[in-house]
This record gives structure tokens, C-alpha cells and sequence, in this order.
């Protein structure tokens, strides 16, 4: 619920926008990534910048090898991915990922949440707070893409993503969530 929250007061200083390009993370520099996909003055409408972080914050944490989600860690994560991009202009946003480390307070080991559990209070969330579960949603999409080897963001597959997890978890209930999320499928190419 700290993530949820964390989240909310995020949202406070994002304007939510729809609708973008693919962004690719190797080839996109820092700077582009500032100016152009979470700046204000972005010259085309983007998906909401607080989706874009969590996405990027869950591939983060996936291609370090964890399985782990960290409740409290979201905005120290934005603040220091914007400060290594303000340092790094011209560094890839792939590396810029790679130098950034989140704090690990309040882990949620993926491993041990079983699918039912997690449908379950996914379902639950979305009837009370829709753009919190999408939020967590996010950062569960870009751990899966980072666990498919991609490294492509496509705003387009955010849709597709939570009911496909949604039926892959309900295929074996018992089974983990981060089991779930290295077989999901929810787009032509997996991202």
C-alpha cells in the first residue's frame, strides 16, 4: 500500500498524457528520455510519466536479476535516474538504467506470491483504485519485457499486458507471480 501512495504523490507532479512511439532503450540517450518522453514540453502526447518511471523501474530491478519489488522505492528510483540522465546527457538509457540502484526497503519477494493471491488483490485494487493497479500494472510490464530479453517499451502492448498476466496466472493459479511473468505473452514479438 506505501508503493500505492508513493505513487499517488508522484502522480501529483505528472500530468497524464496518451499515446506514443516505441522507445528503445539503447538507443534512446538520457537527454531524449528527459526532453522528449517524461519533459513537460514533450511535442508529442506520451503515456503518463509516472507509468513510464514504473515501467523502467520494473525492468530495472529485472534485468539486475532481482525478483524482488520494493514497496518505498519508486521515487528515490525517479530522482536518481534523473540525476544520472542531468549528468549523462548523451549516456543510453539502457546504461543510465544499469547505474542506478534502488533502495531495497519493504521487499515483495515475486517468487513467494502465488498467481491466485495476486489476481486476486489485483482485482480488488482495480475496483477501488483503477490507476493504482495500473501503476503496479506497469511495473510489472516492464519487469516482463526485461525477463524477455527486450529492451523496447511500447506503449501500445501497456493494454494487452494485465489481462494477458491475468490469464496466464489463472492457467496455474498456484504457481508464482514471477513464474507467471517469465512466460506471459502479450504482444506479436514480446516486446
Amino acid at each position: 500500500m506505501k508503493l500505492i501512495g508513493g505513487c499517488l504523490l508522484f502522480l501529483c507532479f505528472c500530468a497524464a498524457r496518451a499515446g506514443a512511439a516505441e522507445v528503445n532503450l539503447v538507443t534512446t540517450s538520457c537527454s531524449k528520455y528527459q526532453n522528449e518522453i517524461v519533459g513537460p514540453a514533450a511535442p508529442t502526447p506520451t503515456p503518463d510519466p509516472i507509468n513510464i518511471v514504473m515501467w523502467l523501474f520494473g525492468y530495472s530491478v529485472a534485468k539486475s536479476g532481482s525478483h524482488y519489488m520494493y514497496g518505498e522505492a519508486l521515487a528515490g528510483f525517479g530522482f536518481a535516474l534523473d540525476a544520472e540522465c542531468k549528468n549523462n546527457p548523451s549516456e543510453s538509457l539502457l546504461d543510465a538504467l544499469a547505474a542506478v540502484k534502488p533502495s531495497s526497503k519493504n521487499p515483495m519477494d515475486l517468487s513467494s506470491l502465488d498467481c491466485a493471491t495476486f489476481s486476486k488483490r489485483h482485482v480488488d485494487l482495480a475496483r477501488t483504485d483503477a490507476e493504482g493497479a495500473n501503476t503496479i500494472m506497469m511495473w510489472l510490464y516492464g519487469f516482463a519485457v526485461a525477463t524477455s530479453g527486450s529492451h523496447l517499451f511500447d506503449p501500445s502492448a501497456s493494454g494487452a499486458f494485465p489481462p494477458a498476466l491475468l490469464a496466464e496466472c489463472a492457467k496455474r493459479p498456484e504457481r508464482s507471480l514471477f513464474e507467471a511473468l517469465g512466460t506471459v505473452r502479450f504482444s506479436k514479438a514480446n516486446n
